[in-house]
This record gives C-alpha cells, structure tokens and sequence, in this order.
C-alpha cells in the first residue's frame, strides 16, 4: 500500500471532489500508512516541494559565535549613569557645559550622575552601582563607550539598531542572521523576541523579515504569561484532535496551498504560511519543554532572581541550549528606559529588575561552556544627555530631574561570542555627551556582529527589486579591536 498523498483529494484535473462519496474514494489510499507518514515528517527525512529554509547553513568562515542574546534596553539608558563614568559633571554640575550640541528637546546645565561607580575585576572598568552584577563579570565584557547613531528619535533610531536602516523597511538582525545560517533546531523558531506586556515602540517592525522569506521573521512572545498556553498562543491541540489527525490536516492544507502557489509563481507570503503550519506543529512538542524554568534548580532559579526579566533572560540562556539562533528581550511594552523625569528612580527601578538577572545569564553561560560560543549584546537604541532637560509641557513632567535623548555619543556592551573581554572601546568627550574617540556606528556594530558569525557583511545580501541588498546597505566596518 502506498503512503498517504494529499494531492489525490485534487484528482487527476486537478480540482476539489464535488461529493463527499468522492472525497471518501480519493482519501481511502494510503490512509494505513498515515502513523508512518507522521514519523517521517520530519523534512530532512521526507522530501517535498517545501524545502525546509531554517535548516541548518555554513557562513563564510568559521564563526566565533553561534547564536546571539540581545538585551534591548528599548527608550535609551543613560551612558553617563552606567557604564561611563564622568567626574567632570560633578564639577560642572548646575552650570552650562563648556560645548553644547543641538538635542531634541531644550536642555540646560550639566547634571551629575546621581549613581556611584566602583572598579570591578582585573580589568579595572568603572561600573555604575545600578548593573554591580554585571561589574562582578566585567572581565568577560567589551564596554563600547562610543556608539553613536543617526537621529535622536525613537522611531528611526530604533529600526537603525534593529534593521539597518531608519527609513525603509528592511529586515531586522536576526532575520539577516537566521537567513545566513538557518536553525539548529528545527522544533523552535530560529529569531525569537520576547517583551513582557505587548509591543516596543514600532511593535513587530523590530523583527520584521522584510523582503526576506517571511519563514525569517522573528516570532514574538508575551514573557508576562506564566501559563503556557498563553505564554504560547495555540500551543495544543485543538480539542479531541490527535497528532495524527493534526498531521493529516496539514498535509491537505500543504496540497491544497502547494496548487495555489502554482498558479502564483511561488509566492513569498504564502511559503512563509506553509512553513508558520509546519513549524507550530512540531513547537507543540519542544516548546512547552523549552519554556518552563520550573525545570531549573532552585539553585539556578535563585541566581537569576524572580521578577519578569528573570525569567526571560532564564528562558533565553534554554532556548540558546536548544539550538535557536538569535533571542532578542525587550525590557518592557513601549519605551520603559525613556528617562526624562527622575532618572534616578527610574534608572534604579528599571536596573533592579534586570542587573541580577543578568550577570547570571553571563555566569550561567561561563559554567556550562556556552559563553565562548554566544554573543549576548547590551544596550538600548541610543543614550541620554549629561544636561539636564528642561520643562516642557507635553515632553515631561517639569522635575528637572531628567535627560533628553542623545544620538551622539552612548555606550552599548558585548560579551562572550569572540568578543575581548575586560575591554573598553572607544570614548566620549569629558562630559559624555559625542563620541570622539574610535567612533562606531551602528552599521559598524552590524557588521561586527556579522563577522563574529562568520559573515563577511559585504556578502551576506539578498536580490530584491532588481539590486542585492545587505544589513550594513553601503556602509560599516569590522570593529576587529574588540574582537579577542
């Protein structure tokens, strides 16, 4: 007896059975097989029309690092309150700084930092009191105290951090990632964003696949769900359906959309359909595994601390043990680290909530042989300025106890993955405020990311509309001194 095939539902011309006594006679051959069917389902065992296009690809050279944690620090922390410290705003504190650049909002006299800073490690680098757990791991860590960006807006500087470009839309990082090296897990999404609470500003733009195959968008998760179920929207089976009569309802929709596309000249979106069913089907066995942290050791669980941020930078230290290529955690739903009122309670309440988790995301991954192996990526879309902003009705709530965005100078970090680690980067001027010391763009973090993968980020490109297109577009350069 043969194995089941979809495609006799359509008959030899091709069309829908008119009966239900037609149905009955085209979908009795090969109904024993379906068990066998389900086993082989798996892609790289049963071959068919839908090449599976996470699986598994070689970069350009031998990589330093196989899958990336981004902590996405969204709405801009402040550089000068974390990881660059400034004596000189205590002495200019209260008064106008000696330069002055053009900022979105007015702003006005120099304002210190209200955190301490302590020298951690042997390394020696000045951490702020707010991220103390990731001090205690300082030596693993790459501090780049001279990024700067394009603009000091969230909109556009958040699709520059995330795909390149502040204008047009393209692909987000861990979709260019994703299309370059695919998955080495094919149960779980390869890109996957977690924000407890709803969307960042631009919500779903940030991990959009853009012209690439929709199969390389990244999938978001609600991290603030502790029950599966609404952690991961659809994850059982509807009600009575077992995997089997699931498996054969795939199968017919992948017919049924396969005689679709035909006539459609293999289109995109409906490729990304069929590999969306085909990917959800085989999560509903990995992901409810992958997701629960109740697995951990107390020990473990205590280590990372028990707010929501804990456990999402837990979840993403399971996922990078399972083979997904690139984890993206939002701090929050809008833009929580958008300081321009009382920056030191806001900056300590925001930094209580993540620090601890943290370091022990860089300790976990240290232990158990991972670090060298994964990049973990901190920062936010762009920094804050050392003056303090003024009042303003609409923009804040008159405190003087805040700081405007800052595109010109901030600072981001890097570890593990290849990265040097008790190194610092580059600087800003005496007061934090423009980088001028071995100056890196986002588009030269980009490619920099790229090459620790193994890219050569000239070559990773895709044809769209008639040029081939790449992450950095005609810009950035390997930082290689922040590479070990």
């Amino acid at each position: 007896m043969t194995g089941f095939n979809p495609h006799h539902l359509l008959g030899a011309a091709g069309h829908l059975p008119a009966t239900r006594r037609e149905f009955l006679q085209r979908s009795g051959i090969g109904l024993g097989t379906l068990a066998l069917a389900g086993v082989l389902a798996d892609d790289r065992l049963l071959a068919d029309s839908h090449p599976n296009p996470m699986h598994p690809k070689q970069p350009h050279f031998a990589p330093r690092a196989k899958a990336v944690i981004h902590l996405f620090m969204n709405g801009g922390p402040s550089q000068v309150d974390t990881f660059d410290p400034k004596p000189a705003l205590d002495k200019y504190h209260g008064q106008p700084l000696p330069m002055q650049l053009r900022t979105e909002r007015e702003t006005g006299a120099a304002y210190r930092s209200p955190f301490k800073f302590s020298k951690y490690g042997q390394s020696g680098i000045e951490v702020s009191e707010l991220f103390s757990h990731v001090g205690e791991m300082i030596d693993d860590v790459c501090v780049i105290r001279s990024m700067h960006a394009n603009v000091p807006n969230h909109e556009p500087s958040l699709m520059l951090m995330n795909c390149g470009d502040s204008q047009f839309v393209r692909p987000a990082v861990g979709s260019w990632i994703t299309y370059g090296l695919g998955s080495e897990n094919q149960n779980l999404p390869g890109f996957i964003a977690m924000c407890p609470g709803g969307h960042p500003i631009k919500g779903a733009e940030n991990w959009q696949a853009g012209f690439l195959p929709g199969a390389y968008q990244g999938t978001y998760i609600d991290t603030k769900h502790e029950d599966i179920e609404r952690l991961i929207a659809h994850i059982r089976n509807a009600a009575g359906m077992g995997r089997r009569d699931q498996r054969r309802q795939l199968d017919l929709l992948q017919a049924l959309n396969e005689r679709h596309q035909q006539a459609r000249q293999q289109d995109a979106e409906l490729e990304a359909r069929v590999q969306s069913f085909e990917l959800a089907y085989r999560m509903q066995m990995e992901a409810s595994d992958a997701f629960d942290i109740s697995q951990e050791s107390q020990a473990t669980r205590e280590m990372y601390g028990d707010s929501v941020q804990a456990k999402q930078i837990l979840i993403a230290r399971r996922l990078v043990e399972r083979g997904v290529r690139y984890i993206q955690l939002w701090h929050g739903s809008g833009q929580p680290w958008d300081s321009h009122d009382r920056i030191e309670a806001e900056h300590r309440r925001l930094a209580g909530q993540c620090s601890q988790a943290i370091g022990a995301l860089l300790r976990d991954l240290k232990q158990r042989g991972l670090l060298d192996e994964t990049l973990v990526i901190w920062g936010g879309e762009f920094g804050r300025t050392p003056t303090v902003e003024l009042p303003k009705p609409g923009a804040n709530a008159g405190t003087t106890s805040g700081r405007d965005h800052n595109h010109y100078g901030f600072t981001m970090w890097l570890a593990g993955g290849g990265v040097k680690g008790g190194h610092v980067h580059g600087a800003t001027d005496e007061f934090g405020f423009q980088a001028v010391e071995n100056r890196v763009h986002v588009h030269d973090l980009h490619a920099t990311i790229l090459h620790l993968l193994g890219f050569d980020h000239t070559r990773l490109t895709y044809r769209y509309a008639g040029r081939d297109f790449r992450l950095t577009d005609v810009h950035g350069r390997v930082v290689h001194d922040v590479i070990a």
